[in-house]
């Protein structure tokens, strides 16, 4: 019996198919070698019906090989605070480069490049005013901190392949999020949690507002929330529940920034800020809702499941879980929180499926997933005790 040809059916990327390979394991193979061929990609080039296709992967890939000098254009954007100065209304190039102190040549660059992204656009006069973009960052502060904060993930991600076999030692990220790798996170002094507190208090009010609007707190009476920070997201709780009484936990110098927080925006009152850890101490009691938001995802395994378990020990039966997360599995979110949990050193993003055993494991009896605004920074896992 003669042998298949290399590209029959019965082969798969250039292999015998296996007794288990689909009919679309076999379609994919024909189509990743079509893709690959250079011939085919001139022909589908020329071919005006698969032409904007072409052009399309052609552009895709090129954005994946010129990402990090987009990610630095921005960077310089917001080091420059450009966008501040072009919502004043649109400047000349003359006028820009004094105002960026750079060179006509420089500041002309950077604008063409800045414009190309949408971050800035050109205007009448050969003027340059503010891009869709650019306003967009204007207006969520959260955009520049984590920007200016990304030089540090640059860095330990200039060996991606050393990091992925743990050849690169110490990384920038576990130095920042000091408590990510410490023997005992509750001893670490004030001045080791204050930036990574101040990065996730900048980053809190998108992610706070998605989850409150995709869970009203209106029919509960005290929420706990477990690695609050500095208390944003309860800041946040308590202007849409007047009535909710609010608990914080987190590490001791961290629930003292909270304290601090809570006084200023009047809720003394009614929010409290406990010292200990979620992973070895008792819960607060009394909550009827517990709420986990951009926790879980920093740990790994056994400490995410501790830390549900000490999620189910602060409710009553038919008490409720609000477990917030950027998860494995969304367009466009999985590459970034996997690669910076690596170089952070700590947790991975898990699936909503992953997620829920391990909510089963800790006891709570069902959950279900609740569409959130902002799939791309949280999703929101819904879960009862």
């Amino acid at each position: 019996m003669r042998a298949r040809a290399s590209g029959s059916p019965g082969r798969v990327g250039g292999k015998a198919a296996g007794p288990g390979t689909s009919v679309l394991d076999r379609w994919l193979a024909v189509r990743d070698r079509l893709l690959a061929s250079p011939r085919f990609q001139a022909w589908a080039a020329a071919f005006l019906p698969t032409r904007p296709i072409a052009r399309r992967r052609a552009r895709a890939l090129f954005d994946l090989c010129a990402g990090f000098v987009y990610a630095q254009v921005l960077h310089a954007c917001v080091r420059l605070r450009l966008f501040e100065i072009l919502a004043e209304g649109p400047q000349t190039v003359d006028t820009l480069a004094k105002r960026l102190d750079l060179s006509r040549d420089a500041a002309s660059r950077l604008l063409g490049a800045a414009a190309s992204l949408r971050l800035a656009e050109r205007r009448s006069g050969g003027r340059f005013g503010l891009g869709d973009l650019g306003a967009a960052a204007l207006g969520n502060p959260a955009v520049a901190a984590m920007v200016e904060h990304h030089a540090t993930l640059y860095a330990d991600l200039r060996d991606p392949v050393g990091l992925l076999r743990g050849e690169t030692g110490p990384t920038g990220l576990a130095r920042y999020w000091p408590y990510a790798k410490a023997d005992d996170p509750a001893v670490l002094e004030p001045e080791q949690v204050a930036p990574y507190t101040a990065l996730m208090a900048a980053s809190q009010a998108l992610v706070a507002g998605a989850v409150l609007d995709a869970y009203p707190l209106n029919r509960h009476r005290c929420l706990l929330d477990l690695g609050g920070g500095d208390g944003s997201f309860l800041v946040a709780a308590a202007a849409r529940a007047p009535h909710l009484r609010l608990v914080l936990l987190d590490l001791p110098p961290v629930a003292e920034r909270a304290r601090a927080r809570f006084a200023a925006a009047g809720l003394a009152d009614r929010a409290t800020a406990v010292g200990g850890s979620f992973l070895t101490d008792a819960p607060p009691e009394g909550a009827d809702v517990v709420s986990l938001v951009r926790v879980v995802h920093d740990h790994d395994d056994e400490a995410a499941l501790a830390i549900l378990r000490t999620a189910r020990r602060a409710l009553p039966a038919g008490g409720t879980l609000l477990l917030a997360e950027p998860m494995a599995g969304t367009p466009g979110a999985e590459p970034y929180f996997a690669f910076y949990l690596l170089a952070m050193g700590s947790g991975r993003p898990r699936t909503p499926d992953e997620l829920g055993r391990l909510l089963r494991t800790a006891g709570f009896s069902r959950h279900r997933l609740v569409p959130t605004r902002q799939p791309l920074l949280t999703r929101l896992i819904v879960a009862q005790a």
